[in-house]
């Protein structure tokens, strides 16, 4: 008796009338399916007992189901709990993840020159905090990359940007309205060889919020952590020693207000008593000291980037008439960008319990 073939992914396809890549799209819960299609694709391969093949299913698609992840570094506490999200969302929907360490300009250049190599590697690439720019971003879009941009963007692809002058103003606004008018700063690190856009965008929103109050910015009150809680503790070493120190400071992440308070408590400080301080990110250890600080969600973004990549990996020209939402332009702004990634923002205040 001949043996009955098993149901494939073209029998699901032929038989709701859309193509296999709509099939693959619609049963691994990726975006762009209506979900009136979905479902009946749902009812076609429960019917036809159709049970989805992962190696068949890259054929079928010409897809590895690879995605390259690009970070200047994995163990930072922002970075890491990015990629967490990123690849939490991307194991969800069928993919795997290959990570490249960047730390430096010859690395970026060698990562980009490989990204174009490893089109039949990787399906995409998720790129963060690397600012690629104009003239890399628009030869990699002319070659093919599919790619989402983190922590900066480009007119070329999509990206997930944070409004960092918004962060850096909000954190300083907050102080001020405390009754503070003389506010340090405690910032990144300057002079990194990658050229973060991050610490000079916080300072802009840093000294913009002085402005707005009518405070004349003093440079002395701005003072290098280098994003680590070791490097925040220096810097509030040489705030205090100041002539006439602050009485609030905006440190640039909750590792460096760490490194902050320790630093004043060292001096027999306390705050928010004697000093007030807010940082940024919202780390799991900010409500245990009471620290105030501005939560950006970092899974949630990564998550948000691995979202928009697998929109244009799985995007499907012939299958348009599916899709609940339009195709991404081939361009794409910087600003809608930042409006669609800041709505995570949020002002946390604390009040300190530390003696």
């Amino acid at each position: 008796m001949p043996r009955r073939r098993a149901p494939s992914i073209e029998d699901v396809a032929r038989e709701a009338e859309v193509s296999v890549a709509t099939v693959s799209r619609a049963l691994r819960g990726l975006p762009n399916v209506a979900t009136a299609t979905r479902k009946r694709i749902e009812r076609i391969a429960k019917d036809l007992d159709y049970q989805a093949n992962p190696s068949a299913a890259r054929l079928a698609t010409g897809r590895t189901k690879l995605v390259a992840l690009a970070t200047p570094t994995v163990d930072g506490w922002y970075f890491s709990r990015f990629l967490a999200g990123a690849i939490e969302y991307l194991i969800a929907h069928g993919y795997e993840a290959i990570m490249h360490p960047v730390e430096n300009p010859a690395a970026r250049a060698e990562f980009l020159d490989d990204l174009m190599r490893m089109k039949k590697s990787v399906d995409g690439a998720i790129v963060v905090d690397l600012n690629i720019g104009e003239e890399d971003a628009i030869e990699l879009w002319e070659d093919g990359v599919l790619m989402v941009t983190a922590g900066f963007a480009t007119q070329r692809f999509p990206a997930v940007v944070i409004d960092d002058y918004k962060v850096g103003f909000i954190a300083t606004e907050h102080l001020l309205e405390l009754g503070h008018t003389r506010v340090g700063v405690i910032s990144g690190e300057p002079n990194h060889p990658l050229a973060f856009s991050v610490p000079g965008l916080r300072l802009a929103g840093y000294t913009g919020a002085l402005a707005a109050a009518g405070i004349v910015v003093d440079p002395t009150l701005e003072q290098s952590g280098h994003f680590t809680a070791d490097g925040g503790r220096r810097a509030m070493e040489r705030l205090l020693d100041l002539a006439e120190p602050p009485t609030a400071v905006f440190v640039m992440s909750d590792e460096m207000a760490f490194g902050a308070w320790s630093a004043l408590n060292e001096r027999g400080l306390r705050w928010p008593q004697d000093m007030a301080i807010i940082g940024i990110d919202d780390h799991e250890l900010a409500p245990l000291v009471g620290l105030s600080t501005i939560r950006l969600a970092p899974r949630r973004l990564g998550a948000h980037a691995a979202e928009k990549l697998l929109r244009e990996i799985e995007s499907d020209p012939s299958s348009s008439a599916d899709s609940d939402e339009p195709e991404i332009p081939a361009n794409h702004s910087p600003e809608s960008a930042i409006e669609a990634s800041t709505k995570w923002l949020e002002l946390v205040p604390r009040t300190s319990t530390i003696g």
